[in-house]
């Protein structure tokens, strides 16, 4: 290699063999992930021992439950613009760090208020995970896979929050409902060891903030030992130039003001339809004639379908996002409306809230791998935690809505009709990002040509 000639960081990843220090990076990138499904739904497995323990109503968990929510919203729209002024390693492991102590602390709670004001720190440490970790990996795949690899490790959240109904039900009979929040609090603080050590800052971020040379070359030097011959760096960008100075003003500036808005507005339409069945279907589907029961283990489906997420990410990379994903949201809509048409044929409900749960969280998993697709550099990280961070009142407000729908005495018809209209906003919303910032297919095969191109130079300048 010319040392007289830069490298082009992007170029390099995309030639380069997907290396086991990459591997690396998934590895712990996904078990932060893991670790937050597992701490996001604690609360919900050890709420029926609290009750229980503390002799309190139903009613009175409503703020425990809807404080993490709060947390997770404020946590992701600070952590994003942190992260693209102090990097995307440093935040990462403080947001690890915080959901660790205060869940650990959470097991010490001898009070709803104490409960309730720990649980909206572990949320602001969850909230500001979660978005680094994604932007992080994405910016270590090579443009062919970004996808795909960035889906397949955000999976470990709905693998965490089913992984922790079983170690709850086994935990709890043993050692109690704090048992969980101890587990909840020691796990992430063993993975910040591992990661202070093992987890490298994002190469792309390094490039931009035009670091030291030596410490980008001993980074891409694991992945090939082409790298160390390398004498400066470089990097390009498909996506659209800013002016901007920081990571928000990146996000809401004009070239890139449209699409964020429409991936927003998709985020918070998908956690409506969420949010609003997963903690609200049990009492629907009991008020519908079904024993409690069936009820629970009916509704107890819709979570669990995340893994498609892995086969959306590889039509993502090879096709149009914005359809892909909008494609999902309208097949959640006619999925979520047919249950509305089937009540008291609970052959047909399991069926349906299999299928509606998997198209729901295929289509919001996708959406991070879209975000961090979809910005620069300088505010990928911003841009993903935003996202999520609007994205979550959309949480709250499903709750809410179908409350409402409870008071005003709704059909279960009438209820699965009107909560099926979030995920056709939600396709709308893609379509129009698609308007405002065409994609094509056209720019996958600009992408496969400069590869070639780059590696025909190589081969010459080799020779």
């Amino acid at each position: 290699m010319n040392q007289d000639k830069p490298l082009n960081v992007q170029t390099f990843l995309n030639e380069s063999r997907f290396s086991f220090y990459q591997w690396i990076v998934f590895a712990l990138c996904f078990f932060v992930v893991l670790l937050d499904g597992f701490d996001t739904a604690a609360i919900g497995y050890i709420a029926p021992s609290l009750l229980k323990e503390w002799g309190i109503t139903r009613p009175a968990l409503g703020p425990v439950l809807s404080a993490a929510l709060f947390g997770l919203a404020a946590g992701a729209l600070l952590a994003g613009p942190l992260a693209d002024r102090f990097g995307r390693k440093m935040v990462l492991i403080e947001a690890t760090l915080l959901f660790a102590i205060a869940s650990f602390a959470s097991s010490y709670a001898t009070s709803l208020e104490m409960l309730t004001v720990m649980r909206f720190v572990t949320g602001i440490g969850l909230g500001a995970a979660m978005p680094n970790a994604i932007t992080l990996m994405s910016e270590y795949c090579p443009d062919g896979r970004r996808s795909l690899l960035t889906n397949a490790m955000f999976s470990g959240f709905p693998l965490g929050a089913a992984c922790g109904g079983f170690l709850a039900a086994w935990m709890i009979p043993l050692w109690g409902w704090r048992s969980v929040l101890i587990l909840g609090g020691l796990a992430p603080l063993v993975l910040v060891m591992v990661m202070f050590w093992f987890l490298p800052e994002s190469v792309r971020y390094m490039v931009a903030k035009q670091l030291p040379v030596d410490r980008i070359r001993a980074v891409l030097s694991r992945i090939s030992k082409t790298a160390a011959e390398a004498g400066s760096f470089v990097m390009t960008e498909l996506a659209p130039k800013s002016s901007a100075k920081s990571g928000l003003g990146v996000v809401l500036s004009r070239p890139y003001i449209v699409g964020s808005v429409m991936m927003w507005m998709a985020y918070f339409m998908g956690l409506v339809i969420f949010y609003g069945l997963i903690n609200w279907m049990p009492l629907l589907l009991k008020d519908a004639g079904l024993e409690p029961q069936k009820a629970t283990l009916i509704s107890a489906l819709f979570p669990l379908g995340g893994v498609g997420a892995i086969f959306f990410g590889w039509l993502m990379d090879r096709g149009n996002a914005n359809r892909v994903i909008a494609v999902g949201y309208v097949l959640t809509a006619g999925a979520v409306y047919a249950i509305g048409q089937a009540a008291g044929n609970v052959g047909l409900l399991v069926v349906l809230v299999m299928v509606a749960g998997t198209l729901m969280n295929t289509a919001q998993s996708s959406m991070p791998a879209l975000a961090a697709g979809f910005y620069p550099t300088q505010g990928r990280a911003t841009g993903v935690a935003w996202m999520l961070g609007v994205g979550r009142f959309g949480g709250i407000v499903g709750s809410m809505l179908v409350a409402e729908f409870a008071r005003r005495q709704l059909t279960f018809t009438e209820v699965f009709s009107l909560i099926a209209i979030p995920g056709l906003l939600a396709a709308a919303g893609l379509i129009i990002k698609q308007v405002a910032h065409p994609e094509t297919a056209q720019e996958h095969l600009i992408a496969t040509e400069e590869i070639h191109d780059h590696k025909q130079e190589a081969e010459l300048g080799g020779h």
